[in-house]
């Protein structure tokens, strides 16, 4: 008995121990990337946010153009990925047999193992001409009358060039979560809804979805910080032009590809590594916030 219970001892202190040191790892990352990002939030002031000014030789840093590069590109994936991913994770749940559910699970968790430079090399090098040749031209051609489908001709490049690419790269976290988290929904849930008369998609939509809804909307954050925080891809993709998207077919510049773009030129002088790590930090609080607007949401459903 003592040596069970000091067996029970010393995995709950090791435990405790592993907790803490994820903890301190985390204080750490997130107080070093303020700490480095203070001196520019010092100097610029609010202007860091709405100015759209970068220039190292005046040191002058706004980033509203690459807030809002990231932003278009982000909700543009999501507008392409969350009804992809929700509808396969209800048929990989409630529709398909087990031997087509073995089959395409794992071609779709396979995905998430392709080095995102790949999904880069694939969009600029296959779909960057299909976009530049066939599909900006019919949007911009029975959709130009509106803004957001004008096509500035930058040779497929942009926005939504690089919204689908993300939206294939997001596809099996947000999949796979929705759909654990719909088998997640007891059979009696079901089985009462099928007896007060409701056919399968009543079921579905009214019971199953509505239960599932808190996991559904956790995968549907994760991937979109997997997209507000994807680099490499989208600096091959979106264009890297400094000026806000005009349309979903125009170029843009994100947070992160300013920050891989430059931080090898300027990493040992002071105020643009400042300035470039408040980007980061910038980037860091938007996606706080949005998981805090997630589980304020989440925790209503529960």
């Amino acid at each position: 008995m003592k040596r069970k219970q000091v067996l029970s001892e010393l995995s709950g202190i090791s435990f405790s121990a592993c907790a803490i040191f994820t903890a301190v790892i985390t204080i750490f990352f997130v107080g070093f990337i303020f700490y480095m990002a203070y001196p520019a939030f010092q100097s610029q002031g609010l202007y860091f946010l709405y100015g759209n000014v970068w220039d190292y030789s005046e040191n002058i840093y706004g980033i509203r153009i690459f807030i809002a590069g990231t932003f278009a590109m982000t909700f543009t994936t999501l507008l392409i990925a969350l009804p992809v991913s929700f509808f396969t994770a209800i048929f990989l749940a409630e529709y398909a047999p087990r031997q087509i559910v073995s089959i395409l699970r794992p071609m779709i968790e396979l995905l998430v193992g392709i080095p995102s430079v790949v999904y880069g090399i694939f969009g600029l090098f296959l779909l960057k001409d299909v976009f530049e040749h066939t599909i900006n031209p019919f949007l911009s051609t029975y959709l130009g009358f509106i803004p957001f489908f004008v096509d500035y001709g930058y040779q497929g490049q942009g926005v939504l060039l690089a919204s689908v690419i993300l939206a294939i790269m997001i596809l099996p976290t947000v999949t796979t979560i929705a759909e654990d988290s719909i088998r997640s929904v007891p059979f009696s849930y079901r089985e009462a809804s099928y007896a007060l008369g409701a056919n399968h998609w009543q079921t579905i939509k009214k019971v199953v979805l509505r239960t599932a809804s808190k996991g559904m909307l956790l995968g549907a954050v994760l991937g979109m910080m997997r997209a507000m925080g994807e680099t490499m891809a989208i600096v091959m993709l979106l264009g890297n032009i400094m000026q806000v998207p005009r349309s979903l077919l125009d170029t843009g510049y994100a947070m992160t590809s300013k920050i891989l773009n430059d931080i090898t030129y300027h990493l040992i002088e002071d105020e643009p590594r400042s300035a470039l790590f408040g980007i980061a930090a910038v980037l860091f609080l938007l996606e706080i916030i949005f998981v805090g607007i997630a589980r304020k949401i989440g925790g209503r459903n529960s």
